[in-house]
């Protein structure tokens, strides 16, 4: 982002706030996810998630869905109106005996503030994955 200023006469100062451009916050229909990373815990009980989403002005909403092989939800985290664009959280796998394979859907939306409460999903991502120990899965995203 570049602010032109008028500083006296016939002159103009240019101000950079962000030396990448890649870094500069986006408006909340341009926010994506950058990377999505999974590990699994050394038990295969709990997975450990890596998520990365592109600077943004609005703070949106991260919701980390786990399915296992069955259909079934195997885990649920909602990030509300996160304030940082990288974050690290664990999901603890709800099933009593594996049901592989496990399938970990990521949204990014913003939520209306109307009386409906409708979503604005802007990006969504998903990563498929065994949960034995160890495993490890990455999803990058491609540049727009």
């Amino acid at each position: 982002m570049v602010i032109h200023y008028p500083g006296g006469y016939n002159q103009q100062m240019d101000i950079n706030f962000f030396d990448n451009p890649q870094e500069t916050p986006r408006m909340r229909e341009d926010v994506r996810f950058e990377k999505l990373r999974i590990e699994v815990s050394p038990e295969g009980k709990r997975v450990a998630v890596d998520v990365a989403i592109t600077p943004f002005i609005e703070r949106p909403t991260i919701e980390l869905y786990m399915a296992n092989g069955n259909g079934e939800k195997a885990g649920l985290l909602t990030i509300i109106e996160t304030l940082d664009r990288v974050i690290q959280v664990v999901i603890h796998l709800r099933d009593r005996e594996k049901a592989n394979p496990y399938t970990l859907r990521a949204s990014l939306y913003y939520s209306s503030v109307d009386s409906d409460m409708t979503r604005q999903q802007v990006d969504e991502c998903s990563l498929t994955f065994d949960a034995e120990p160890g495993e490890t899965r990455t999803v990058t995203a491609t540049a727009d």
